[in-house]
Order: C-alpha cells, then structure tokens, then sequence
C-alpha cells in the first residue's frame, strides 16, 4: 500500500548556515564539505529523475549516476555530485567535464534520504542516513555513488583534518533534527577557505598590469603587513587594477613599520582587496591567498 503513496515532485534543498568554528558534543555529526553541484535524485517505480539545487531537471546530464540505484519503490535522496582531482573535490574540473558532455569522471556523495515510500523529513537526521547506507547496501548501489560517512563528537578536530589535505570544509549537522526545506542552524558549514578585505599598500610591475599586490591591515593606529598575493586575477584584470593603482603611488610605504621590498611601488592605502585565503601564518601573514576583486574606499586604511 505504502508504495501507492503520492510521491512529491523537487523538494527545495536544506541548506546549511556558515559558522567560523565547529561546533562540540555528541548531538552533532560531520561529513565533508564536497565542492560539486547539489544534486536531488528521484526514483519511482524504476523512473528515474535529477534535480540540481534549484529544480532543474539535468537528468539526461546525470544519466549515469541515476543509472546506479536500481532499486523498486520511492526514493528520494540528497547529495553532492563532484569530480576527485588528486585526492579532492575540485568544481573546476566538474564543470569541465560537464561542459565537455561526460559523466565518466562524475561521483555522487549520497548524503540523506528524504522520502522511501513515504516520507522520511520528520525522522531525526541520524535515523536517515542509517536507512539511506541500508537502502545502498541492500540494492548494491556501487559506483559512481558513494555513501557519506560522518564522524560524532569534535566537529574542530575534523574541520583542521580537512584543512590539512585541502578539502573546502566541513558540514555539520544534528543527530535529532529533521529535514527543513530552508537555511538552517541544524545544519551548519565551515570552511577552510576565509575570506576578507586588507588595504593594498604596494604593488610589483609587470610589462601591462601587475604581478603582485602587498596587503596591509589597520590594527588600531597601525597599518600592519599582512603579505603579498600573486594570483586571481586575469591580464584585463591586472590591467586594471595597475590603473587604478597608478593613480595613487606613493614615494613611500605608509606600513607603520618599514619593510625592504626592492621591487615595490609603493601606494596610498585608499584601494582595497577582497582576498581569500586559507589562514594566517604563525608571523601573521596571508596564506594561500587569491585575488577576488578591487574597491576603493576606507576599509582599514
């Protein structure tokens, strides 16, 4: 009778809410943050459907994924599909081979089962995931769908884990909250890569634009250096920001504390960098840092 069940058309995602830390105790679990498209999969009587994040139907594009749960009744499952790139999810390469019309480098992290022949939102999050790792088991749905597996307990031990080896981030989600279609504080996500805003205080030429720009950043009365960022940008883009720079070089550097940079051209701290990053080093400079784009304003200079 259950399988008679009228079964609901895209269910709009649960999305999770950024925090900066982690959070503790054993009502939490963790899976990894996958940098891929949110995909939703629908099974019905052998019917298979695939919605992306925002309810469009790519199931053609993911033909191959849909093709891995040959399984009778109702399905409705929540995930992540990606690409591996040496050891990690990597979008770039997903939209790569996208573009390029392939699924065989394509991977589907299953990571919740909203609907088996009724629905499942109410139960807490802990229950399906364990009916969703049955529901593979018991079908042999292998490759390219993989369960994902989460840990209980020290959200933070497992956030600096994922830091270590590259990867986007962590989710964390409560064991005994349902499923809500919306963003939520059950779930919540930490990411490895920060972002912030620092005051460009110099720069290095290159032949059109620039190949460097040094970043500084306002503590109290001082304008602290905060290291250089080399990449993130185009040679359009590097074209335009030597313009903008151009117009406010400076025959000093107006850090609070001097710094030896032969190469530098030195500013007025009237321009600021979007920048993300991954930390900041133990001598209090960016690390791993990317361009994102140029505003002018006060913002710490």
């Amino acid at each position: 009778m259950a399988n008679r069940l009228e079964m609901p058309g895209f269910i709009k995602p649960q999305l999770a809410t950024l925090k900066s830390k982690a959070p503790q105790g054993r009502q939490w679990i963790h899976e990894i943050k996958y940098d891929g498209y949110r995909v939703q999969l629908h099974v019905n009587g052998g019917k298979k459907r695939v919605f992306t994040r925002n309810g469009l139907d790519w199931t053609r594009r993911f033909s191959t994924i849909a093709g891995a749960f040959d399984i009778s009744g109702q399905a409705i499952i929540d995930g992540e599909v990606v690409v591996v790139h040496e050891g990690r999810t990597n979008f770039s390469e997903l939209q790569a081979e996208l573009a390029a019309g392939g699924q065989d480098r394509l991977v589907y992290y299953a990571f919740d089962l909203l609907w088996r022949d009724g629905d499942l939102r109410k139960l807490p999050q802990i229950e399906r995931k364990q009916m969703l790792v049955d529901l593979m088991g018991e079908n042999d749905v292998g490759m390219p769908v993989l369960y994902s597996e989460h840990l209980t307990g020290d959200g933070q031990e497992m956030f600096e884990h994922a830091a270590k080896l590259g990867w986007e981030g962590i989710i964390s989600k409560r064991a005994d909250a349902p499923y809500r279609s919306e963003r939520t504080e059950a779930w919540v996500k930490i990411k490895t890569v920060q972002t912030g805003k620092f005051p460009v205080v110099g720069f290095v030429k290159d032949p059109s634009g620039v190949a460097a720009l040094y970043l500084g950043k306002k503590e109290g009365k001082e304008l602290v250096y905060m290291g250089k960022v080399g990449t993130g940008w185009n040679r359009t883009t590097s074209s335009q920001i030597r313009k903008a720079l151009d117009t406010v070089v400076s025959p000093r550097s107006k850090l609070s504390k001097p710094l030896k940079k032969p190469k530098a051209t030195w500013v007025e701290p009237v321009f600021t960098a979007s920048i993300e990053y991954r930390d900041i080093t133990s001598e209090g400079l960016l690390r791993a840092s990317s361009f994102k784009g140029l505003s002018k304003g006060t913002s710490g200079s």
